[in-house]
């Protein structure tokens, strides 16, 4: 059954209160305040999604985002657990104890094949292994349509499959406390695809209107701190939808470390406005910034992903990508999203030890 809390509740607008006055004896009624749950953003538009009066999600803290904690992933569908698996049947003890550091940790779990069918199978056999864990699974959306601008990871649903693609995700995850972020890379692509434009914030927008009010935790893209003025990119959050969110989530897939990229956190929620959380990926944070995104040499294993003590807007710091699977045909990888061993296993040398 769903939290019973404030999960998918919004704050009343629109709503007016008259009181009446007294003066010099003589009773007047007169318009006290009218309060609205929309304020006007630095941008002009109003904070309720692509400019709209829409209702502003009541934000939960982190342990009531995060019930129990991270669950882990179900072995089929952790790449690493089944790569350990087989190097151990073959002998390869080293290696398997090596990539037992990835695979014992929690990590996200990607929905990226645009079949429904094959979506929600893996979304309720996720959901089950949580619910037997007693504790929080994470998926993130990846099939928007024009994924990636073209560039490594291209692919995506039809225009006009998307939003049937996440109503059927939706109602698989419905009511399991899961967290959803929404398609990383998504909105800050903008800067750089100029194609993508508006549709792309209306359609996310519509994606936020599929998720809200199904008991889930949800977080939309923000990029990174070096990639997107802090104004442009809230600006861009707002439209599509961020304030019916738990909030956003920064350095998805990518390598920066968690004090710079938590202030740019923080500078981006002041400048959205109305307190939203966010999540830090630092599944390869661990050595900082390497000079690029995409396959760097010598980055490391981060932190251990974990839920925060909730006394900040920083609910927690994930496994987002699956350390060990490549970024790209780049810096000699493989295709984007295959497991990349060398790879998984340099990233273990190099982890952050503290």
């Amino acid at each position: 059954m769903p939290e019973q809390g404030t999960r998918g509740r919004t704050r009343g607008s629109g709503r007016r209160q008259w009181a009446v006055l007294a003066v010099g004896g003589v009773i007047a009624v007169a318009v006290v305040a009218l309060v609205l749950a929309t304020v006007t953003g630095p941008d002009g538009g109003g904070r309720g999604g692509a400019g709209t009066d829409r209702p502003v999600a009541g934000r939960e803290s982190a342990a009531a985002a995060f019930p129990g904690g991270l669950a882990r992933q179900p072995e089929q569908d952790n790449q690493a657990a089944r790569r350990a698996a087989d190097a151990r049947a073959d002998g390869e003890r080293t290696t398997a104890d090596r990539i037992d550091v990835i695979a014992d940790q929690p990590v996200a779990t990607w929905l990226a094949d645009p079949s429904e069918s094959a979506t929600r199978q893996v979304v309720r056999r996720v959901v089950r292994s949580a619910e037997q864990q007693h504790r929080t699974p994470v998926f993130v959306l990846y099939a928007i349509p024009d994924r990636d601008c073209g560039s490594y990871s291209a692919g995506g649903t039809a225009e006009d499959a998307y939003l049937p693609w996440v109503r059927s995700a939706v109602r698989a995850m419905a009511g399991s406390h899961a967290v959803v972020l929404v398609e990383p890379d998504s909105i800050a692509q903008i800067h750089v695809c100029e194609r993508l434009g508006q549709d792309r914030l209306r359609l996310l927008d519509r994606a936020v209107d599929e998720l809200s009010g199904h008991g889930l935790t949800v977080y939309l893209d923000g990029g990174n701190e070096d990639r997107v003025p802090v104004a442009t990119m809230a600006r861009w959050l707002r439209q599509a939808g961020v304030d019916r969110t738990q909030g956003f989530a920064t350095n998805v897939s990518n390598f920066y470390r968690v004090d710079t990229e938590r202030a740019y956190a923080d500078r981006l929620a002041d400048a959205i406005g109305g307190d939203p959380h966010f999540v830090i990926d630092v599944s390869r944070n661990g050595q900082g910034w390497r000079g690029t995104w995409c396959n760097p040499e010598g980055a490391g294993l981060g932190q251990a992903p974990h839920v925060t003590a909730g006394s900040s807007r920083l609910d927690a710091l994930l496994w987002v990508k699956t350390p060990g699977l490549s970024d790209g045909t780049c810096n000699g990888g493989p295709a984007a999203g295959q497991w990349w061993e060398s790879y998984a296993l340099a990233l273990v040398e190099h982890r952050r030890q503290d």
